[in-house]
């Protein structure tokens, strides 16, 4: 049985998603069926979503999960009329910080996202704007500007983990394929080594880099399970002998990925909290 999840938000909504998601991934033996609500504005809106959800469980053998994240008191309230576990991180934390920090909340909708500091937003834009134009070895490539050039096959990881470096961090991340003719020539030539403090791989199963390439091009020689561990054991050798830090990213969410690519190269997020 697949117990149903709600995420509400005055706003957006990524962030309560991102915190439920991850203690929801706590319990491995559960599945999940979730939906994201964003930007529940007012009060009104709020008990018509209420509402919703205590209609779409009634016929549900146990209750449904709501993670929220609202400032209003107000909205806050009107949730209790849908029948859910409710847990709202604001309800949870902001009367313990007002105690500590002895000062009162603003409640102003929507400011846990920029704390009003437009240069944050701007440094996010362009990040990910830095991670397109420099995506696959692009033609518009601009490494020495990067703070990372991601390394591996195709398919292993590198673009979400640049898009995400990104926009949660505000980390200007580029990457370069390693193609199966990269791995036939003579290796002091690829260009990325020019750039050698900068680099880090990524690096995946062989057999897991046969199931996702075989969905983009099935039958493929691309996606075959010689080529597939072919190309990873040659990447491999490769940072191993330029000696370049790697992870592995079979069992890695691009979150895990990420946190590893700072963690390993002491990089700082550029956006505040």
């Amino acid at each position: 049985m697949k117990r149903r999840v709600f995420f509400l938000s005055d706003h957006t909504g990524l962030t309560v998603e991102a915190m439920g998601r991850a203690l929801l991934s706590q319990f491995e033996q559960l599945e999940f069926q979730a939906r994201r609500w964003p930007f529940l504005d007012s009060p009104d809106k709020v008990s018509a979503a209420a509402a919703r959800i205590k209609q779409l469980s009634a016929g549900d053998q146990a209750r449904p999960l709501v993670f929220s994240s609202f400032v209003d008191s107000d909205s806050r309230k009107r949730l209790d009329d849908s029948g859910a576990l409710v847990l709202d991180f604001f309800a949870s934390y902001t009367g313990v910080l007002e105690q500590e920090l002895h000062a009162g909340v603003c409640a102003t909708t929507g400011m846990q996202h920029g704390i009003g500091q437009r240069e944050h937003y701007d440094a996010r834009i362009r990040a990910v704007n830095f991670a397109l134009a420099n995506d696959d070895g692009g033609a518009g490539r601009d490494y020495a500007a990067a703070d990372r050039v991601l390394l591996g096959v195709s398919r292993s990881g590198k673009t979400p983990t640049c898009l995400y470096l990104g926009m949660q961090f505000g980390i200007l991340a580029a990457n370069y394929p390693i193609t199966d003719d990269d791995l036939q020539r003579d290796w002091n030539q690829l260009p990325v080594l020019d750039f050698r403090d900068k680099l880090f791989g990524l690096t995946i199963n062989p057999v897991q880099l046969q199931r996702i390439r075989q969905e983009r091009r099935p039958g493929s020689v691309y996606a075959s399970l010689p080529q597939c561990r072919h190309e990873v054991a040659e990447t491999e050798a490769l940072f191993q002998r330029f000696r370049i830090p790697y992870a592995d990213t079979t069992a890695m969410s691009v979150e895990e990925i990420a946190a590893s690519i700072l963690h390993q190269g002491g990089l700082e997020s550029r956006v505040g909290c």
